[in-house]
């Protein structure tokens, strides 16, 4: 998989010709004009017969947002935010870019590391000084 080409081709906007929009009434805000208009759009893309994923990149991306993608293999996303329907329409298909580029974003790996020698004399220190502060605050008893 080259991680360049497959940026290009999420920058150049191709996915665009295999996108599928459903619109329904809203639940968002818009007073009575949203008991009228379908503000709501739903974008529908099939992992399985797009031309733009290669093999691999399709079980990725199944394996990656299995939670937004139906037995069929369609991944479903949805946006009401905004009153209009373009706005709304361009919402989703920013998320849609987002969420491939999260996909296939490599997971950085993380280095363990020691805390350093003046870290662990001024915990030691602040702990002492708690320690004091606590015993001093109950009753003394001579024996």
């Amino acid at each position: 998989m080259d991680k360049k080409s497959l940026l290009d081709r999420i920058q150049s906007g191709l996915f665009e010709n295999e996108f599928q929009f459903k619109t329904s009434r809203s639940s968002g805000p818009g007073g009575q004009h949203v008991n009228k208009v379908e503000t709501k759009v739903e974008l529908l893309f099939s992992i399985d017969s797009s031309e733009m994923l290669t093999a691999e990149e399709k079980e990725i991306v199944k394996r990656k947002v299995s939670n937004k993608i139906d037995q069929e293999g369609v991944l479903h996303l949805t946006s009401q935010e905004k009153r209009s329907q373009t706005q709304n329409k361009d919402l989703v298909v920013r998320k849609f870019y987002d969420l491939l580029r999260k996909a296939f974003a490599e997971k950085k790996i993380r280095k363990a590391t020691k805390p350093s020698k003046s870290a662990i004399e001024n915990r030691l220190k602040a702990k002492k000084i708690q320690a004091e502060k606590k015993s001093a605050r109950g009753w003394k008893k001579d024996f």
